[in-house]
This record gives structure tokens, C-alpha cells and sequence, in this order.
């Protein structure tokens, strides 16, 4: 009996272990697909950008969510030695609804738009002190406040580099002269085998002669111009021949 009783208990605990390895199969499922659904912002595949003193800069920033969006909450700040300064914040509705805006910087011009899920921004006239790291914030209520962030950092340059594009040059020049020299070598070919066909048709249109005397007289065929005058010199060779003026050598 102690042993039925035993059996059954680990039978039962077995059971429960297995459903509690199946409630932990769903739960990781769930947090998935919640995961894959959730809110998330982006500054795109390049999270940096040089840009030169004086000039107008854009700071990109895209959100996306599977399950919408309401009332968007969102902002850009600048880390500035570790102190975060607002620049603006924003609210969006809902979807296809433009956001409303809010600017603390006399520089800063919001150029987003929830059609487009953009909530980027403009920095004009930059300088040296606005190189730093950016950052894009957002939270959606409709995912129980689900929020995340992009950082964004941004280089103040005298002047932008220019790219050496040597080893560019060279690889085109290289190509360029191999397909050049290929291109001749074809011309070259075509006009010889051009020359070598008209020889050989000049040389069809000749028939050497089998007279008796073995003149060896060679005659143009009878598309030459001069066809007539041959068969005329060669009739007349041939009764000079008969008539003993000419004789067999």
C-alpha cells in the first residue's frame, strides 16, 4: 500500500511539474509576442552624423507599434555635460493625427509628422558647443506607458572630409583599359578576317587555264571586267599554237 501511495504521489507531482513547465512555455510566448508588439523608436541604421559649423543639421528619430498608438507622449533632449536640456516635447493623438508641438530652443524647428510616424527635428546655424549625444524619448499610454529611447550624437567639424577616392580611381582606370584593350583586340580581328575574306574571293574569281600547251595562263572568271579579253588572247594563243607559230616547250 506504501508503495501504491508513493507511485501516486510521484505521479501527481510529475503532473504538476509538467504543467508548470507548460505555463512556463505560454508565459515566454506571451512576453514574445508582447515584446515583438511593444513601442520602439529609431535614429536610423547610422546613429551619428558630422556636420559643419554654421550649417543646418537634421536629427532623425521614427517611432513604430503593432497596436497603435494614443496620446503619444515624446521628446528630444541634449546631454550637455551630463545635465539634460529639453528641447521640445509633443503629443500625438492618435494615428494620422499631427502632434502638438512644444520648442525650448530658439535654434530647434520640429519637421515630424504622424503620417509618416516622424518626430524628427532641425538644428540650425550648429556649433562647436552643440556636438554632443541627443536623445529621442517616447511613451504610449495605450501600452501601458511603454516607452523607449534612441540616442543620436552629433560631430561639429571646421570643414567636412573628403574621401580619397584613389584607390577608386585606379580600380575604374584598370577596368576601363582591360575593356578598352578587349574592344581593339575585337576591331582588330574583324578587320583581319574582313582582309583574309576579300583575298580569298579574289582568289575564286582566277581560273588557270588547261589548254594543252600547259600555258599556264591565268584567267579572271567571268565576273572580271576583262573576261571577254582573256578568252580572246586564249583562243588566239591556241591556233598560233596549231598553226606552228608557238610550239610545246
Amino acid at each position: 500500500m506504501e508503495s501504491k501511495g508513493n507511485g501516486r504521489f510521484s505521479l501527481s507531482r510529475c503532473m504538476r511539474s509538467g504543467d508548470t513547465v507548460h505555463a512556463s512555455v505560454v508565459v515566454t510566448l506571451l512576453l514574445v509576442i508582447w515584446c515583438a508588439q511593444a513601442l520602439e523608436v529609431s535614429v536610423g541604421k547610422v546613429p551619428f552624423v558630422e556636420a559643419m559649423n554654421g550649417s543646418t543639421v537634421l536629427l532623425p528619430c521614427t517611432y513604430s507599434s503593432c497596436i497603435g498608438i494614443k496620446n503619444l507622449n515624446f521628446n528630444w533632449h541634449y546631454n550637455n555635460n551630463g545635465s539634460m536640456m529639453k528641447l521640445c516635447k509633443g503629443v500625438i493623438p492618435i494615428e494620422g493625427v499631427e502632434p502638438r508641438v512644444q520648442v525650448f530652443h530658439e535654434r530647434i524647428e520640429f519637421v515630424g509628422s504622424s503620417k509618416d510616424s516622424n518626430i524628427s527635428i532641425l538644428l540650425f546655424n550648429v556649433t562647436f558647443e552643440d556636438e554632443g549625444e541627443y536623445t529621442c524619448f517616447a511613451k504610449n499610454p495605450k501600452e501601458k506607458d511603454r516607452n523607449h529611447s534612441a540616442i543620436f550624437t552629433l560631430f561639429v567639424v571646421d570643414e567636412l572630409k573628403v574621401v580619397d577616392n584613389t584607390v577608386t580611381v585606379i580600380i575604374l582606370s584598370v577596368v576601363g583599359g582591360v575593356i578598352g584593350l578587349v574592344i581593339v583586340v575585337m576591331v582588330i580581328k574583324t578587320v583581319v578576317l574582313f582582309i583574309l575574306k576579300k583575298s580569298a574571293e579574289k582568289k575564286g574569281q582566277g581560273e588557270l587555264c588547261s589548254d594543252r600547251c600547259g600555258c599556264g595562263l591565268l584567267l579572271p572568271g567571268p565576273t572580271h571586267p576583262h573576261w571577254h579579253h582573256a578568252i580572246l588572247l586564249q583562243e588566239t594563243l591556241q591556233k598560233m599554237q596549231e598553226k606552228g607559230v608557238i610550239t610545246e616547250r
